[in-house]
């Protein structure tokens, strides 16, 4: 089967501000932008089966806040998916989603 090629999704949307974050390269808490509407696991999910972005996690054992033992999880894309996404209009759609933004 071919690999499909990603594409952005709207600028305005809790999808779009997730992905933002992961061009960006950036740490994701989940928290900003999903403002407790849809878990930050549903989005990435339909990043990678609506929108084709190859988005890789790795989970880890971390502590909660009030001591319970719990799993991390964090999401990025590899490097080259960066570069290529920027240089074929993710430049451009980042631009977008903060004039949307603004306008917003």
């Amino acid at each position: 089967m071919a690999r499909k090629t990603p594409t952005f999704p709207g600028p305005q949307s809790a999808r779009a501000a997730v992905l933002a974050v992961l061009l960006s390269n950036s740490d994701q808490t989940g928290a900003e932008p999903l403002q407790g509407r849809v878990s930050l696991a549903a989005i990435v999910k339909a990043l990678k089966r609506k929108y084709h972005w190859p988005i890789e996690a790795s989970s880890f054992p971390a502590n909660s806040g009030d001591g319970r033992a719990t799993w991390a999880t964090v999401y990025s894309l590899p490097p080259d998916v960066i570069a290529a996404a920027l240089a074929n209009g993710g430049a451009d759609w980042l631009a977008s989603r903060r004039s949307a933004r603004r306008a917003g």
